[in-house]
């Protein structure tokens, strides 16, 4: 009998705090989902040495480095999660560009929000920003804590948001609690008060379908609607402060779209209080 290779969560590992905060939450998910977790590292050549294409002076410190940060990952993970598998994987080069590679054959890239080298005080790193925006499998960027029996929590933008709703589904439903699904609108330069009734009506209709939908194909799992009346779909997610994880999308109107991300996905990186997942 064949056995089923499953696609392993990555976790990017350096020496901060906010790495083995994902690593702890990548354990568990790894475990969730009955696969192999994949601790990793980048590391940089000196550039000097990689113009005139010899070997780096540095890369035996540098692995040196890297393997010790990796087993103090690992003893992390299993402190988490007692049944992980781990395995490990070095390689150099830039960081960003690496996971994002690393993205075509991982069921997950998880990363914390900040880790060596970014900028004191951003609101967030730069290489968990590019992966975020720029991974081809969902990316989770841990920060915050994920409130234990919270809910999952998904913005609803349109009806291409297929991916982003399967994904929340299987969040809620691996961790038993409900998914919450926002949708975010607001009625712009409508003032008459039977228009916007109209339009409350609208919106909420057109969620309950898509409500109904999910419910049909995923009967064991709680889903409840909520539209809000919010010009800011940042800050209608940002309003479930009980929930373990948000999950957006990466394209859609209004939400995280355009070259990196738009306003939502900016403010919710930068300021949300568990975990955020980005499902492209």
């Amino acid at each position: 009998m064949g056995t089923t290779v499953r696609a392993a969560v990555v976790v990017g590992v350096d020496e901060s705090e906010a790495a083995l905060a994902a690593v702890r939450w990548a354990a568990e998910e790894a475990v969730r989902r009955e696969c192999v977790l994949r601790l990793f590292h980048a590391g940089l050549f000196d550039t000097a040495d990689l113009r005139g294409g010899e070997p780096s002076r540095e890369e035996p410190r540098l692995l040196e480095r890297a393997h010790r940060w990796l087993r103090r990952a690992e003893q992390v993970a299993q402190e988490a999660a007692p049944d992980v598998r781990i395995e490990y994987a070095v390689r150099l080069g830039p960081a960003a560009d690496l996971l994002v590679g690393l993205s075509d054959d991982a069921a997950l890239i998880v990363l914390g929000s900040h880790g060596i080298g970014g900028l004191r005080g951003a609101a967030i790193g730069s290489v968990a920003l590019r992966v975020a925006a720029s991974a081809r499998c969902p990316a989770v960027i841990v920060r915050g804590r994920a409130k234990a029996g919270g809910p999952v929590v998904a913005g609803v933008v349109g009806d291409g948001d297929d991916r982003t709703l399967r994904f929340a589904v299987g969040a809620a439903r691996d961790r038993d609690v409900p998914l919450i699904l926002v949708h975010a609108w607001h009625e712009g330069l409508l003032n008459d008060p039977e228009l916007v009734e109209a339009a409350v009506e609208g919106e909420e209709r057109a969620l309950r379908r898509r409500v109904d939908d999910l419910v049909r194909a995923e009967p064991g799992v709680t889903i409840l609607p909520r539209a809000i009346r919010e010009r800011s779909a940042a800050r209608a997610l940002l309003r479930f402060e009980d929930a373990q994880l948000l999950v957006i999308g990466s394209r859609g109107r209004g939400a995280v779209a355009g070259g990196l991300f738009g306003s939502t996905g900016n403010r919710l990186l930068a300021h949300a209080m568990c975990p955020v997942a980005v499902v492209h």
